[in-house]
Parts: structure tokens; C-alpha cells; sequence
């Protein structure tokens, strides 16, 4: 273990940028390259300097650190490349995971690139390919969306557009608004095969697998579930075609509940549209739900 310590911190090279991923949640998932990085490093640029403290006085490391978040990553890149330029080893960490993967850091690297200076990542942490390992999908394609928008219609036109995907999405939410998305997806794919990963490598880790539906009836059991960061895993829609409405359905479903009863309407609807009228009455009361 000593010999792969010492040869990751001889091949550390001066004037580079080092993008470090870092534990998600669990401390000890610290790669030793990543560890000689930032114990090599002249300079740590942290989106947190408090969090990224406490993870160097875990490993018993002291360095000098300046905050790079969103707000002032343009700005604070003549530094950094200041600090390149005089010779020195720069390290650029996130709170948690890989950088620049919907955190600081992307504008920092173009920067630092156009510079002149090198910039090289130190794998490690990922909460995307983290949750999508256990997720059990077999595609080898999928797509991230990142944090879905927090605004209910522009989330729910994104949702939509999800319907009948061939491949898996994976997106990140919050606390305070995965009730809302559930109940979205619920009323366009309840059926659909979805894994919530929740807090991932740390104390309260857990992964819910099931429909939307079920995973929804568990949140609203149990508000334990809903803490923490979060990530979902939606699978492809051909795995359940035969289960999940049509956009025209839903569509014909939503005209004729205005004007009829819920269970004539979805009769109505599943001769029009030949979907499951069970599935189409089912749709109608969740979107009840979800307006009152």
C-alpha cells in the first residue's frame, strides 16, 4: 500500500490542474491517488471549505484552501492560473462526488485549459454510476438529466418527454420536492420500473426498487425516506409498453373526464385509444389526487 502511495505522489506534475473526486459519503472510498493529489497540492479549490476541511483532517492532511463555487468560479480562475503559472500543483474538489458533474468546475477547467496548463481528472466517486450499478439496468446507453427543474411545469414537460425512452434516465432530486415528482411520474407511468437511491455509501443508505407506484406508497408511509440526497433510476419504457399510457391516451383521457364520470370515461378512452381501461381509471384518479 506504502510503494502505490509514494508512486502516486511521484507522478504528480507541477503546473497541472487535478480534478479530484471524492467519497460521496463514506470517508474511506478516498482513492490513494486522490490522497497524494491533495496532499501534494500548493492550492485546494473547494466549493466548501468547511466540508472539504473536515475531509482533510480525516486523512491528517493541511492545505491551503480557497472556495470556488458556482457564483464565482469566472473570477476566482485568474488565481488559480496565477498559482499554476508561478509553478505550483492545484487540486480542484466538489463537497462530495466528481467535479463539474452538476457542481463547480467546468468553467474553471475550459479556463484553465485555454491557459495553456493541463488539467487531469483523479477518478473516483460517482453517484450516477454508483446508482446505476445496483440499478440492475441492462442497457448500455442512458441518459442524465441531472437535477430535475424545480418548477412543477418545466419538470413535468421533461417527465413527458421520458415517456417512451428506450433507455434509462437518471436524474437527481431533493428532499423537498421528490413527493412532487413521484406523484408526476405516477400519473404518467405508474407501472414503470424506478430505483430511489438514498444516501448513498453513507450511514442510512438505502435503495428502493419497485413501480413508481410502490415506491411512491412507501415515501408516503414512511417520511424517513424522503432525507437526504437522492437519485433515481427510471428504466426504459419498452420494458413495460403494455402497462404505461400513451401521451394520446392520457390525452383522450383528459377531454373525457371533464364532460363524464370517471369509470365511463376510461371505458370511453380504452375503445378510442386501446388501452387498459383499468389503467386509464387508475391514471384519472391519481390525476385527481394530485390537483386537490
Amino acid at each position: 500500500m506504502q510503494a502505490h502511495y509514494q508512486k502516486a505522489v511521484t507522478s504528480i506534475v507541477p503546473q497541472t490542474l487535478y480534478v479530484v473526486a471524492t467519497p460521496i459519503g463514506n470517508l474511506a472510498d478516498l482513492s490513494f491517488r486522490a490522497l497524494a493529489v491533495l496532499s501534494r497540492a500548493d492550492l485546494i479549490c473547494a466549493e466548501d471549505t468547511r466540508v472539504t476541511q473536515q475531509l482533510l483532517r480525516a486523512y491528517g492532511l493541511s492545505a491551503r484552501l480557497i472556495s470556488v463555487r458556482e457564483q464565482n468560479e469566472q473570477s476566482m480562475a485568474e488565481k488559480i492560473i496565477a498559482a499554476l503559472a508561478a509553478g505550483q500543483v492545484v487540486a480542484q474538489v466538489s463537497d462530495a462526488g466528481t467535479p463539474a458533474v452538476c457542481d463547480p468546475g467546468a468553467r474553471l477547467v475550459t479556463r484553465v485549459r485555454e491557459a495553456g496548463y493541463q488539467v487531469l481528472p483523479v477518478a473516483g466517486p460517482s453517484a450516477v454510476m454508483t446508482a446505476l450499478s445496483v440499478a440492475g439496468v441492462t442497457q448500455s446507453d442512458f441518459y442524465f438529466a441531472g437535477f430535475l427543474p424545480a418548477k412543477s411545469g418545466e419538470r413535468q414537460q421533461r417527465l413527458q418527454d421520458w415517456q417512451e425512452v428506450s433507455y434509462p434516465v437518471v436524474m437527481f432530486e431533493t428532499p423537498h420536492r421528490i413527493t412532487d415528482t413521484l406523484a408526476q411520474m405516477a400519473l404518467l407511468f405508474p407501472q414503470r420500473s424506478l430505483m430511489l437511491a438514498r444516501e448513498i455509501s453513507k450511514t442510512h443508505e438505502t435503495y428502493l426498487c419497485g413501480t413508481v407506484a410502490e415506491i411512491q406508497m412507501v415515501l408516503d408511509k414512511d417520511a424517513n425516506q424522503k432525507r437526504g440526497e437522492m437519485v433515481l433510476v427510471l428504466h426504459p419504457a419498452q420494458l413495460e409498453k403494455n402497462v404505461d399510457l400513451s401521451s394520446e391516451a392520457v390525452r383522450v383521457m383528459q377531454i373525457l373526464v371533464q364532460e363524464l364520470p370517471t369509470k365511463q370515461a376510461a371505458v370511453l378512452a380504452a375503445q378510442i385509444s386501446g388501452e387498459n381501461k383499468k389503467a386509464l381509471y387508475d391514471w384519472a384518479i391519481a390525476a385527481k389526487k394530485l390537483s386537490e
